[in-house]
This record gives C-alpha cells, structure tokens and sequence, in this order.
C-alpha cells in the first residue's frame, strides 16, 4: 500500500514554553528561488521602503535583492486567519522510533504571521495577481461550507417561484 503522506502526520500549534515568535511584517514571498537553508543576516540587506505610491488600492513598496529592483505591497490574511512557520519536530535523543512512528510526519509550530508581502521584479502588484485572488478563495469555502438555515431555504424557494 503505498503512502499518502497523511498517514501518521501531526501539527503542534502550540509551543513547549507558550511562547511564539509573530513575524508579522517579516515574511516577504520573493519572485525568486534561495537555495539556501540557514541563519542569514536578511535585514542587514533586504530593506523595505514604502515608495509613497498607491496602484489599484495597493501601497506600493520597494526594495532591492542582488541588484535587482523589487516592486510589492503587504497583504494582512484575512480575518480569522493566521499564518504559520512549520518545523519538523525533533524527537531528541532518548527516544527511539517505533514502527507506528517510522512513516510519521510531526512538524510543530515555530511563529506565526498576520499579514505577508509579495514582491514582483516585471511588473507592479495588482489585484488580478494570482496570488491575490488566491485569498478571494477563502471567502468562497467559507460560504460553501456555512451550514444553511430555514430561513437561506425559503428565500431560494420563493426565488425559484419568481422565475417561473
């Protein structure tokens, strides 16, 4: 049987000592790929200014990574959701893993986000971006998903009459 990869997976969204880091303001989605994975002094470099500018109730910002000229905006999520730094949890040393535990995935929450920019370097951020619309999404599984009421019910019946 092969492995769906949900089999035996776990996300801790609290930490041991209750304390989170919020990196909101500090996650930044680049139009590139860092093929690097480690401590970096990031905000000695990569500095953010707001340009003053507004482009389809956008605030622009700007900033420069190896030369190059980035234009973006900072996006809040939405209300009532959150962002999140996932790390594989360690097991430590004293602990050996079963057999139910050699296929699992336990991952733990390391911070957390309200809001992220997204940075281009073609072209100024707008509204018909697809990342952008992505969040317009959300609002859609929440209407799906929102149990309906007798009320929702008789106004579609009386609806349906109407257009008959």
């Amino acid at each position: 049987m092969e492995d769906d990869g949900t089999h035996g997976t776990s996300i801790k969204l609290k930490s041991e000592n209750g304390v989170v880091a919020d990196l909101s303001g500090q996650v930044h989605l680049l139009p590139c790929s860092i093929k690097f994975d480690g401590p970096s002094s990031v905000s000695d470099y990569f500095k953010p200014k707001s340009t003053g500018l507004e482009v389809e109730g956008l605030r622009l910002e700007e900033a420069h990574f190896r030369g190059r000229k980035l234009q973006g905006t900072t996006l809040s999520l939405p209300e009532g959701y959150s962002g999140f730094v996932l790390g594989k949890k360690g097991r430590g040393k004293r602990k050996a893993p079963s057999m139910s535990e050699g296929n699992s995935n336990c991952w733990e929450m390391n911070a957390k986000f309200k809001n992220i920019a997204y940075w281009k370097h073609d072209s100024l951020p707008s509204q018909h971006d697809t990342f952008l619309r992505s969040f317009h999404w959300l609002a859609v599984a929440k209407a799906m998903h929102q149990p309906v009421g007798a009320e929702d019910l008789l106004s579609a019946s009386i609806a349906l009459e109407k257009m008959k």
